[in-house]
């Protein structure tokens, strides 16, 4: 499952945004990874997230595979959106 999300945050992607969509991908049974630029990072890893770089108002593609894909998404789309 995909979904592109557009970040709000005044900040855009930061540590402390990084470090909730550590918590998301860690709580379910999903791989989730950001695609951004043409860069793709789990999004288990709080420095690869940080090293995207994503300003706001910028796009990032979400992918999650596994049995709590669908619920993860949405945590995701909260936490950026």
């Amino acid at each position: 499952m995909e979904k592109t999300i557009t970040i709000n945050n005044t900040e855009g992607l930061h540590a402390q945004l990084a470090s909730k969509l550590v918590q998301v991908s860690n709580k379910y049974d999903v791989d989730v990874r950001l695609e951004y630029k043409n860069v793709t990072i789990d999004a288990r890893s709080i420095l690869g997230l940080m090293s995207l770089a994503v300003p706001k108002g910028k796009n990032v593609k979400v992918v999650a595979e596994g049995n709590d894909a669908l619920i993860a998404i949405a945590e995701v789309e909260n936490i950026l959106g």
